[in-house]
């Protein structure tokens, strides 16, 4: 059974169509409520942190240019 014929089906009773969007709007809730909190506690002022990798090591651009010119 293709998309067409199925969305053809849904859409023919508003209570089945009214039924199905409610079910994507509480999808889309339920996956905006999940989303992390931003931190509260920044520092302010010109002092950022530096990104690390996954062993907690700090990098910066210079070792990301290393790493692209390194495929070759």
């Amino acid at each position: 059974m293709g998309f067409s014929r199925l969305f053809s089906r849904l859409f023919r009773s508003r209570w089945t169509a009214l039924f199905w969007s409610t079910g994507i709007l509480w999808t889309a809730y339920a996956v905006a409520a999940d989303a992390p909190e931003p931190p509260t506690n920044a520092t302010s002022g010109a002092a950022t942190a530096q990104p690390t990798d996954a062993t907690g090591v700090t990098f910066d651009a210079r070792d990301l240019a290393i790493l692209a010119n390194a495929g070759g």
